[in-house]
């Protein structure tokens, strides 16, 4: 049995917000700390995919005060908490017995890491790239450093995650240049006198960085630059972010006829009910996936020329989208992210090897089949 060793809530949320940012999730989530304080101590985690009673009564037996599952419990606005559905009924359990509730929900979808690509690797796919990056979570750093600060500033940036672009890190582009400034009485300039214009030989530092690491490199460029006051600018990018956004698509190692490809995928992704559009003799090498409910990427699967979208939740009329030009396979919601409770608690175990996190053993499968 793992020793259990004391470790706040806020830990394990700035944890897992560091994988999967709370502002790569969709609009209309709800993904992050729900319920809970986040200086409590905890003393175990249990990993679900779904947060429902018979969730929170495991947790409560095993001695879990906190539950980290993908899909949130409370989606919609709560007005009250009076035990009527079971979404007030599981918040109001968990309160009651001291359990906090944290979800990782679309922003897990969305990172290269996440469950898309927890789908791929179990498939065995090769080249995997994001399906369909997301635009507008990128920002470009512009400052103006003494020449002789430049490197303390560029490597503390660095340090706090600007300059990473894709596979590369340490990314910027820097010129010199003079630059001038006359400081008042009430001043205190490192460089020059109040009062005195002064020009100084300086550098121009540009950098990328992800939105969600604005204060913090705002903070850094703060704190190790050398001027009282610093001169810098922050334009929003349009450029698409390729490691985050949502689906995969990948390639298999060899090519294999369609009927075989669904034969495997049932039995690699365990699904009871496989729907599928119409077998047309075609080899399938070029796959695109997607966890949980991805019809809305058929469109991108179709232009990546993907030879069939895995994903759950087609609805009936979305079938004939296909128009014989992919074949597409819903697998179900549940069945697509079923091992994402495992990802998530192999991070934790990976992060946290001295903290005991378990995996539910509830089968929380709203869907039954003959």
């Amino acid at each position: 049995m793992l020793k259990i060793y004391e470790m706040k809530l806020q830990e394990l949320c700035r944890k897992l917000e560091e994988w999967a940012p709370l502002s790569y999730q969709e609009s209309y989530d709800n993904s992050g700390l729900l319920v809970g304080d986040p200086k409590m101590n905890l003393t175990g985690v249990l990993v679900s995919l779904d947060c429902v009673e018979n969730v929170v009564d495991e947790a409560i037996k095993k001695g879990c005060n906190v539950i980290v599952s993908h899909h949130p419990i409370i989606f919609k606005g709560l007005k009250k908490l009076v035990g009527e559905d079971y979404v007030e009924r599981t918040v109001l359990k968990a309160i009651k017995n001291d359990i906090a509730l944290y979800a990782i929900h679309t922003n897990l979808d969305n990172v290269h890491t996440g469950v898309s690509k927890m789908m791929a690797d179990r498939l065995g796919l090769r080249n995997t790239q994001v399906l369909a990056p997301k635009r507008n979570l990128l920002k470009q750093l512009i400052t103006y450093v003494p020449k002789e600060s430049a490197e303390k500033v560029r490597n503390a940036l660095f340090n706090c995650g600007a300059g990473s672009v894709g596979e590369y890190s340490e990314c910027n582009f820097s010129v010199e240049g003079e630059g001038s400034f006359r400081a008042s009485e009430k001043s205190n300039p490192v460089i020059g006198k109040p009062g005195e214009r002064t020009q100084v030989n300086e550098q121009r530092i540009e950098m990328v960085f992800p939105i969600y690491l604005e204060s913090s490199i705002v903070s850094t460029l703060k704190k190790t630059h050398p001027y009282e006051e610093v001169a810098y600018s922050i334009i929003s990018l349009d450029n698409s972010h390729s490691y985050v956004g949502s689906g995969m698509i990948g390639e298999l190692s060899e090519s294999v006829n369609e009927l075989d490809f669904l034969k495997s995928l049932k039995v690699k992704l365990k699904t009871d009910c496989l729907r599928h559009t119409s077998l047309s003799n075609n080899k399938i090498q070029k796959v695109a996936l997607c966890g949980g409910s991805g019809s809305f990427l058929l469109s991108a699967a179709k232009r990546a020329n993907a030879d069939v979208f895995i994903t759950g939740d087609f609805k009936y009329h979305e079938f004939f989208d296909a128009e014989n030009q992919i074949l597409i396979a819903d697998i179900g919601h549940y069945e697509s992210e079923q091992y994402t409770k495992d990802l998530i608690a192999d991070f934790l175990r990976k992060n946290f090897p001295k903290f005991a996190v378990h995996l539910s053993e509830v089968n929380t499968n709203p869907v039954n089949y003959l």
